[in-house]
């Protein structure tokens, strides 16, 4: 673990995190760290505790045992550092769908203290960037699916963060917008060396040269190249080494 906060500390740091609802473990002694430009999947069936750790993560449930480090800052004890350090795209969807898109941008922008000459500047060059700066103006609700998500990454990025997460970002779209939508994504970590972490259910969206963490009852069961673990395994592809994993774990 990192213990001088800088440019040099890996986007993300977990070491031991456990927690539990009701008595009922959730996550047990998670470790992981994500360097900064580094595409990772968070893969799991359902219930396998991958919202709860975004939500401890963001701190929205807060973590009795273990440490969580967003650029080598603590999200207990330095919280206001950590936290400036993410972007964050829900499941649900989290944008004002009676706000334009620009007015969605600038309200985030508000809520990190930007000026408003600031906030319309970043939020310019992120639409420019998701090829919707025509659409500023638009109503949120006219837009499709695949449109809204990419605002809602847009707004994530608005305050240069190192870490995005993205739980289950493509729910409810078409097979084309998931596809684009998992391409932009990759785009950012290229080109902005901004580190994803991208939580799924769904194979399809794991490209053979991503890392995958796979989690089943709050425990990491595999860490490493998506095309390395069907190999690892004896199997042939990333579905079969998925199903045998969480069918031994399920045993």
């Amino acid at each position: 673990m990192s213990e001088v906060p800088g440019e040099t500390a890996p986007a993300l740091e977990v070491d031991g995190l456990s927690f539990a609802y009701d008595a009922k473990p959730v996550l047990e002694a998670l470790s992981l760290a994500i360097a900064a430009g580094e595409f990772v999947v968070l893969l799991g069936p359902n219930g396998a505790g991958k919202t709860t750790l975004f939500s401890l993560i963001t701190r929205l449930h807060d973590a009795p045992r273990g440490e969580i480090r967003i650029g080598g800052f603590d999200v207990r004890r330095q919280a206001v550092q950590a936290h400036a350090r993410i972007g964050v795209v829900f499941q649900q969807p989290t944008l004002d769908p009676d706000l334009s898109v620009a007015q969605n941008l600038a309200y985030h922008g508000a809520l990190h203290g930007m000026s408003r000459r600031e906030a319309d500047s970043r939020a310019e060059a992120q639409l420019v960037r998701i090829g919707l700066a025509e659409q500023r103006r638009t109503r949120v609700r006219r837009l499709s699916g695949g449109q809204r998500r990419r605002v809602e990454i847009a707004r994530g990025l608005m305050h240069t963060p190192r870490l995005l997460l993205l739980d289950e970002p493509t729910v409810g779209l078409d097979i084309a917008s998931r596809r684009d939508l998992v391409e932009h994504a990759h785009q950012l970590c290229a080109e902005e060396g901004v580190a994803v972490l991208w939580a799924t259910h769904l194979i399809d969206e794991v490209r053979p040269g991503d890392r995958v963490l796979v989690l089943h009852r709050g425990r990491l069961l595999a860490d490493g190249p998506a095309d390395a673990l069907g190999e690892r395994l004896g199997v042939d592809s990333l579905g079969e080494a998925f199903d045998r994993l969480v069918g031994e774990e399920r045993a």
